[in-house]
């Protein structure tokens, strides 16, 4: 028979529950009739009478996290909380949201906030031009850099003393700095906050979920490329966002076809043998928001920082994203034309 790594239904209900518990480090092996040395009756039942391990049980910290309600409260301005996800890496999760957070402030009566949680290879900073700057701190916590007038962002690059540092840092530090990002930062009032998330389902992904819970995830964009590679991963984003109880807002296909800037000819990189994004989206009944085309003028408005929509307005590019924003907005329940200004919600 093969082996399985098939985790019992519960196991995974708790570690949704409870990302950042630390199973104890136990003296002795677990007695007949133990409570279990991660529950709140562990030390103090009568079965833990005499066990070696019953003081490491009784310190073990239980129930949920304490900075939990100081969490929603720094968020309680913010009105609509986004995840940016993907099972694969390469995809184009930071540049699909740093457009999506250039759409949204194009309206000056908007104000959108990008927190970076991809620990190990943080981009966004640069791609909104920003990477040189530092965070600064008060009284009341950590100021975001803001990029433009009403767009702020927050990401581990502004505390790096070198802009080339690795970062080589277990779970449980990942999750106690994305802690700080949503407890100590001056999130202020927020109409977007935009949460761009590395490749997969680990610490970073349960950490959000788990900090944002209380104050509510308007819910995830799931994007992808046309090829099956990249479409069996995100089947398994698509599968923690449905345990771990995250609406999936739609579905982005990014780099579906080339357009030829010269001739305009229409090239498929990633051929969609298994009918790419949209068929994903169709299979499992999610919304498809969209196609974007591979345009490497993209690239090169995310390496010098600037709005991709204010350099080339007019690109089949530019068009395809237009579209994406008008279709997030409408599966939150917003009306495009209040957000977005005259002309920015056309396809």
């Amino acid at each position: 028979m093969a082996p399985s790594l098939e985790a019992p239904d519960d196991e995974v209900r708790d570690v949704l529950a409870n990302p950042l518990k630390k199973k104890p480090d136990l003296v002795a092996p677990e007695p007949e009739h133990c409570p279990g040395p991660e529950s709140e009756q562990a030390g103090t039942a009568d079965s833990c009478a005499g066990c070696p391990n019953q003081q490491i049980c009784a310190s073990a910290p239980k129930g949920p996290d304490p900075d939990l309600p100081l969490i929603t409260a720094r968020l309680a301005d913010v009105k609509h909380k986004i995840l940016v996800l993907s099972g694969k890496g390469g995809v184009g999760k930071s540049t699909l949201t740093v457009q999506l957070a250039h759409a949204f402030a194009t309206n000056p009566d908007t104000t959108v906030g990008v927190m970076d949680t991809d620990i190990c290879g943080p981009s966004i900073p640069k791609m909104l031009g920003v990477e040189t700057e530092t965070i600064h701190t008060s009284n009341a916590g950590w100021e975001p850099v803001w990029a433009m007038d009403n767009l702020a962002v927050m990401s581990i690059q502004f505390l790096l003393p070198n802009r080339d540092d690795a970062i080589i840092w277990r779970g449980p530090k990942k999750n106690g700095l994305i802690k700080q990002f949503l407890k100590d930062v001056q999130w202020g009032e927020l109409d977007f906050l935009l949460v761009d998330t590395p490749p997969g389902t680990s610490d970073e992904h349960l950490s959000v979920n788990t900090f944002l819970k209380e104050s509510k995830i308007e819910g995830a964009v799931v994007v992808t490329t046309p090829q099956e590679v990249a479409l069996l991963d995100v089947r398994k984003e698509i599968d923690f966002c449905r345990k771990a109880g995250i609406r999936i807002l739609g579905i982005v296909e990014n780099m579906s076809l080339f357009v030829c800037p010269g001739c305009k000819h229409e090239s498929k990189i990633f051929l969609d043998h298994t009918g790419g994004g949209r068929g994903l989206a169709e299979e499992m009944g999610i919304p498809f928001l969209g196609s974007v085309p591979l345009d490497p003028r993209i690239g090169i408005a995310c390496d010098y920082g600037e709005s991709f929509f204010d350099s080339f307005p007019d690109s089949s590019a530019c068009k395809a994203l237009k579209g994406v924003v008008k279709g997030l907005i409408e599966q939150m329940g917003l009306d495009p034309e209040v957000l977005l200004p005259e002309g920015e919600d056309s396809t």
